[in-house]
């Protein structure tokens, strides 16, 4: 099972006319291919950032995910397709991140030459709590008894990445730890020199840089988070579960791994009464979904509510402020510092 099932179709007849659409186009566009470079389409955002950084003037980074779009139920169109066919390099994250995988790749066709390369593989994966993966339920239980047995209340599952098979109820957010993105940047280096090892000293100096930063980043997650005096957070969707594994917290979520898996009203009052007898003073909300449950947990618990960004994706109003994954995950730390302390 994967995280999303829903299915799309692509007739041939479409494929032909966006075959059509993109010959008649120039390549000189960021979303086109351009001749001469490594053309590499990424899934969504922090992949494509992590591709430019590395990539640099060797590459042509296509993004298939639109600017304010969440990517859990985005689905490609028929020239993503076409795209990817022509390109060297497809990366994605996997560990069922991007259900729509496994059909896209189909509709690459035999001719197309294109490696695929997951990015996550190597990372231990976090199997999400409760019976259906969404974490709705017992969330609170089950965390105070792993607690008092000495153990996390997220499990490291050894999933296969092969095959695209992910069990349902494993956690895809592997980026929002800079821990499991140093592990990304990597396997994202490593396909560059396997698609062109002629620039391989390029590819490595710029990973070297990105993953000092990233380093950087971890360091200052490692420091700040460990001089905290709470160590729970109330999230809008289970989306942080690497960064709390990494540094010491727990995730209560309102919704499942999925941001569109509803709760139940049972959950709420579960998590309202959790949020009150644990004297937690903030409710996390994200901004590419709904903050309407979230806002409504908060005042149902005499408490405030904070951004805490799951970076799947950049809004219009950041990227025209010139935000990336850096000063995304810098201020979740910031706002982590405010509610923990």
């Amino acid at each position: 099972m994967r995280l999303h099932k829903k299915s799309w179709i692509m007739p041939a007849v479409l494929l032909l006319a966006g075959a059509l659409l993109l010959s008649a186009c120039g390549k000189n566009s960021g979303g086109n291919i351009v001749e001469g470079k490594v053309n590499v389409v990424t899934s969504f955002y922090p992949i494509y950032e992590f591709a430019k950084a590395i990539g640099g003037e060797h590459a042509n980074v296509i993004n298939l995910l639109p600017t304010g779009v969440e990517p859990h139920d985005w689905t490609p169109r028929s020239q993503d397709i076409l795209n990817t066919s022509k390109a060297q390099l497809f990366l994605y994250n996997g560990a069922g991140l991007e259900g729509w995988v496994p059909n896209f790749l189909k509709g690459l066709g035999n001719d197309a030459k294109v490696k695929t390369v997951e990015v996550s593989k190597g990372i231990e994966l976090i199997r999400a709590e409760g019976d259906d993966g969404h974490g709705h339920g017992a969330v609170a239980e089950e965390s105070e008894e792993a607690e008092e047995a000495g153990h996390s209340h997220t499990e490291v599952t050894q999933d296969s990445h092969e095959g695209h098979d992910v069990d349902a109820s494993v956690d895809p957010h592997t980026w929002v730890s800079p821990k499991s993105a140093m592990v990304m940047a990597e396997n994202i280096k490593d396909s560059y020199v396997s698609a062109d090892p002629e620039h391989r000293a390029d590819y490595e100096a710029r990973y070297e840089s990105l993953a000092a930063k990233l380093k950087t980043l971890d360091a200052e997650f490692t420091q700040q988070l460990s001089g905290v005096s709470r160590h729970e957070i109330v999230v809008s969707h289970q989306a942080f579960g690497y960064l709390c594994r990494d540094y010491g917290l727990t995730q209560h979520a309102i919704m499942g791994l999925s941001p569109e898996a509803e709760p139940r009203a049972q959950d709420l009052v579960a998590l309202s009464k959790l949020v009150k007898d644990h004297g937690i003073k903030y409710v996390f909300f994200e901004e590419l979904v709904s903050d309407k449950l979230a806002k409504t947990l908060a005042s149902e618990a005499g408490v405030k509510t904070l951004v805490l960004n799951p970076v799947e994706g950049l809004t219009k109003a950041q990227e025209q402020a010139g935000d990336n994954y850096f000063t995304l995950m810098k201020k979740n730390l910031q706002n982590l510092i405010l509610a923990l302390q």
